[in-house]
């Protein structure tokens, strides 16, 4: 096996005021397009400006600088600006900006988490600097709960799987990691609806020193759950390294994206993981964490 994994991705910057950077990574991103006429939305959030349709899809479109703390586009700026199309978490999305400044190439080591303090809703995944420029990645998935909170369901299991996961994935020591709040909480609804024991965290080198640690006890961990987009260590390296250590390479692996558009299961395969899901169906995630269960046995 071989180290497959790409770390440097693309990120689309962009300003929301005139000296802060903003960045989403171009997986995230269908298209850019000019600003199209919109339809109001009754009952929307404030940021929400409307609907338009592009390519015979309607979707909901956001003024980005409101959403996160700023001062709203004025019409003028609205007129003259860009919508990014997003596709996350199954769900598309424009993001209204004033102009794209232009797209990098980042290795995900060079991001590092929010620092401490901010409060939880900054929207906030990450920072890096880039030629010598300071650069803020945004958390769409925290975004996008902030403005559709309708959309978060408990995505209830089915009860034909209560039992048979509640079975099989108890005695399991499980792991789930995602630098999402929204993602953890999310993925731990998920397990504590069955009353199943996990460790949670938000960082792939701390699920790595998680995992080592847990191995040098005698109580490996038995069944991972992995974003794929992290700063620092992301999913398809985490992966990676632990298929490359004697003592945690048992795990079974589960990377989990947010990304709507077809995952590269080819890339999680020559990494080392044996499934890859897009987030969030419970049921989904269940299934593919029994399908594990029993690959343990």
């Amino acid at each position: 096996m071989s180290n497959k994994s790409n770390s440097s991705q693309g990120m689309l910057l962009f300003n929301l005021t005139s000296s802060q950077l903003f960045s989403i990574a171009t997986l995230k991103v269908r298209e850019l397009v000019p600003f199209h006429p919109l339809t109001q939305l009754p009952n929307a959030h404030p940021s929400v400006l409307g609907a338009t349709s592009i390519r015979s899809q309607t979707l909901p479109i956001i003024d980005l600088s409101s959403a996160v703390g700023y001062r709203p586009m004025t019409e003028e700026e609205r007129k003259n600006g860009q919508i990014i199309i997003t596709d996350c978490q199954r769900k598309l999305v424009g993001f209204l900006i004033s102009k794209v400044d232009k797209i990098v190439d980042c290795n995900w080591r060079d991001i590092s988490p929010p620092p401490n303090g901010i409060g939880k809703n900054s929207f906030l995944t990450g920072v890096a600097r880039i030629n010598d420029r300071l650069i803020q990645l945004l958390d769409i998935e925290l975004l996008l709960s902030n403005i559709f909170p309708s959309d978060i369901k408990r995505h209830t299991v089915d009860p034909a799987l209560e039992h048979k996961a509640r079975e099989a994935l108890s005695p399991l020591n499980i792991l789930l990691v995602d630098d999402s709040l929204v993602a953890r909480k999310q993925l731990s609804d998920a397990l504590n609806e069955l009353n199943i024991d996990f460790d949670v965290t938000d960082d792939g080198n701390k699920a790595l020193k998680l995992m080592t640690a847990a191995a040098n006890t005698g109580s490996p961990v038995d069944l991972l759950v992995s974003d794929i987009e992290m700063p620092g260590l992301d999913g398809y390296e985490l992966a990676f390294q632990i298929r490359d250590s004697n003592n945690l390479k048992a795990c079974y692996i589960i990377l989990h994206s947010s990304l709507s558009s077809e995952i590269s299961i080819g890339q999680a395969t020559q990494v080392g993981a044996d499934e890859a899901l897009t987030k969030f169906d419970a049921n989904e995630l269940l299934n593919a964490m029994l399908r594990g269960a029993e690959k343990l046995k």
